[in-house]
């Protein structure tokens, strides 16, 4: 288990981290939000031991992270880090030998993982003659190549297209069945919704909102129903605890101020010739991190 207690991180008079606490259970994916500048890669880099915080604890598995520790880690980190005049068989054996893996088993796992990912051809080929979203499969399997008991995911998906993602979340589910705790951070709030169960929204170092993803849409306050039917604009918009009424392609989608004005909403629905469909509708987490993102920077 990562444990991060009341970490505080200063660049001089700059406070880029302030007051963090989280935890990431064994075979537990957990999400670090954040617009740019949040805190993110300075947090992610206090986990590596890259650079220490001003304050506070991180510890891994009860211990201070130090060089043995990290061998247990990987990191994919949003810009890409690999030595593009190696081949890819040369930038494997060389991470291989920074986690303290020898030749024979790391190039065991490769052929396993270039197999996994469909690139077996490339093995002896430099990486600057790659595409980006092969690049993207290198960098992930260096990240995994020492098989971490801790994976931070920094941007996991970029430069892929869809059949690719379908490959890496695949991965990435198959590394928390086996009990590594994963960190996954991503501007794509639907990608995240695919894999945390709990999150923490950073702004300027500073969480403005954590926990369980189940229970932070059903704390927020804000429902929308999505209504197809005989149904008009101006009516909707006149009913008691109704925020906002947007036209789509099918219908209607009502914001309401919470879920005890359904009722209201729907009372009015039966008065109505036709209705197709009527569904209270559970934020997203993209509605929900725009929220308090704006609440934070006080717009």
């Amino acid at each position: 288990m990562l444990k991060v207690s009341n970490v505080t991180k200063y660049y001089g008079d700059v406070k880029a981290v302030d007051d963090l606490s989280f935890e990431v259970e064994k075979g537990e994916i957990f999400g670090l939000l954040g617009v740019n500048g949040a805190g993110k890669t300075t947090t992610f880099r206090m986990i590596m031991n890259l650079i220490s915080p001003s304050s506070g604890t991180i510890l891994f598995n009860g211990k201070k992270i130090d060089y043995n520790v990290t061998d247990k880690i990987g990191f994919l980190t949003e810009e890409r880090s690999l030595l593009t005049k190696l081949t890819v068989k040369e930038q494997m054996l060389f991470y291989g030998a920074l986690k303290s893996l020898d030749e024979k088993t790391v190039l065991k796992r490769l052929d396993e993982l270039l197999k996994r990912f469909e690139i077996e051809e490339y093995k002896e080929r430099k990486i600057s003659t790659l595409s980006k979203g092969n690049q993207q499969k290198v960098q992930f399997i260096s990240a995994i190549i020492n098989e971490p008991k801790l994976l931070i995911l920094d941007e996991p998906f970029s430069g892929l297209d869809p059949l690719n993602i379908e490959l890496f979340k695949n991965v990435i589910l198959e590394l928390k069945e086996k009990g590594t705790s994963i960190i996954f951070s991503s501007h794509r709030m639907d990608h995240v919704e695919l894999f945390c169960e709990k999150l923490a929204i950073l702004v300027k170092g500073k969480t403005v909102l954590k926990g369980y993803l189940k229970d932070i849409k059903e704390d927020y306050k804000i429902k929308k129903i999505i209504i197809e039917g005989d149904v008009k604009k101006t009516d909707l918009k006149k009913i008691n605890g109704v925020i906002n009424v947007i036209k789509t392609a099918l219908g209607y989608e009502v914001n309401i101020k919470d879920k005890t004005y359904v009722e209201n909403v729907f009372e009015y629905i039966k008065t109505c010739k036709k209705i197709n469909k009527f569904v209270l509708q559970e934020p997203s987490l993209e509605e929900i991190f725009v929220a308090k993102v704006g609440e934070a920077y006080g717009k």
